[in-house]
């Protein structure tokens, strides 16, 4: 089976596309592979299902952020659209598809009015951490561009003295009906009104600061909890913090992407931390105490006589904390680095050689004559 293609791929979005332009997308994509467009076409029935396939996971927020974050396994145990109704198209949202005909709602429903409560958008930003403050948490200023009421007409959209009036198109209704010729023939249907937007009012006199939308963009400042163990490219959702939702609808939400700023010192790797420790000649060989540091601060550490370059030792329970449970720790792995000097007297040549040849090193000796000795023994 062929590996499915990227969602944003398949709509031809980038995979910061706001809902808007994801909307679209999709309904370009669906009017060009339609099977009454495409008639026998199996090609382009699949590729018709592929397309409403990723829209129904990116208009999504959880959805959407579930595939940002792990992409299609984030589906695969059952699977984020599909089906088997409708000759394969269960799911599919067919008020989008046939509003980009321009069928309106042929299922009798009418097409969403839009003066009814609209849920606000969702809003990403990236945050920078640092890493002390990923491993330990913290609490981060957001600056955040919201949009609030105008407060010179107090969200009616109308100049200060002025009303809106019901719209003599559609009555109010914010739908209008209109018959025409479609693929299945003759046809009446609805659709939003083209006079009103859907709002079932009109604006004659439009506020001079808001220009008739009844809300200005602002910018605040929240303060949001980052949990102790988050890593870089994780993301956070935080419930009510997007854009105002309208006419009484749910703010949307808020998706901070974490951004770690790498350390001098400490590599994470999972929840494991990785520290490189240089250590001199003698200390290697000899042993001995000294300081190793951990992100809970400094440590003593025996080294071992003999310890060999690039050996590692670990510290259980010294790593990063488990972002879904703080009470879960990784551990610091530690490698040393055995240091050579560069720059010795002739007093510490004179000991090296003298050590060296106390070892029973031959350093005129090459490989081969070493080789050769050792099959005569």
């Amino acid at each position: 089976m062929a590996a499915k293609r990227d969602y944003y791929e398949v709509l031809g979005v980038a995979k910061g596309a706001s809902d808007t332009e994801l909307k679209k997308a999709f309904r370009t994509q669906a009017k060009k592979y339609h099977p009454d467009n495409n008639p026998g076409d199996s090609e382009a029935e699949a590729k018709f299902k592929e397309v409403n396939e990723a829209y129904e996971v990116l208009k999504d927020p959880q959805k959407r952020a579930a595939y940002d974050q792990y992409g299609h396994a984030a589906f695969e145990a059952g699977g984020a659209a599909g089906g088997s109704g409708f000759g394969g198209f269960e799911g599919m949202d067919f008020g989008d598809i046939f509003e980009s005909f321009g069928f309106g709602d042929i299922f009798g429903g009418g097409s969403r009015r839009r003066n009814g409560p609209r849920r606000g958008r969702d809003i990403q930003m990236s945050v920078t951490l640092t890493f002390e403050e990923s491993m330990f948490g913290c609490k981060k200023e957001i600056r955040l561009p919201v949009t609030e009421s105008c407060d010179t007409c107090h969200g009616t959209g109308c100049a200060p003295g002025t009303y809106a009036e019901t719209c003599k198109r559609c009555g109010g209704t914010g739908q209008e009906t209109v018959t025409q010729q479609t693929p299945f023939g003759m046809m009446r249907t609805q659709r939003t009104c083209s006079a009103c937007g859907g709002e079932g009012k009109t604006i004659k006199t439009p506020c001079p600061k808001c220009g008739g939308r009844g809300s200005i963009t602002a910018e605040k400042t929240v303060t949001v909890d980052i949990q102790k163990g988050i890593a870089h490219g994780q993301k956070i959702r935080k419930t009510g913090l997007g854009g105002a939702g309208e006419r009484g609808g749910q703010n949307g939400d808020l998706y901070l992407i974490i951004n770690v700023m790498p350390h001098k010192v400490f590599v994470r790797s999972g929840n494991d931390i990785h520290v490189e420790v240089p250590i001199s000649m003698t200390q290697a060989a000899l042993g001995d105490e000294i300081t190793i540091p951990t992100i809970d601060g400094d440590e003593k550490y025996t080294v071992k006589p003999g310890t060999q370059p690039g050996e590692k030792t670990v510290l259980k329970n010294r790593g990063a904390f488990n972002v879904r449970n703080p009470k879960l720790r990784g551990d610091e792995i530690i490698t040393f680095k055995v240091t050579v000097p560069t720059r010795l007297t002739d007093k510490q040549k004179r000991l090296l050689k003298e050590l060296a040849e106390d070892l029973g090193e031959n350093r005129k000796e090459g490989f081969f004559d070493k080789v050769k000795k050792k099959l005569n023994e």
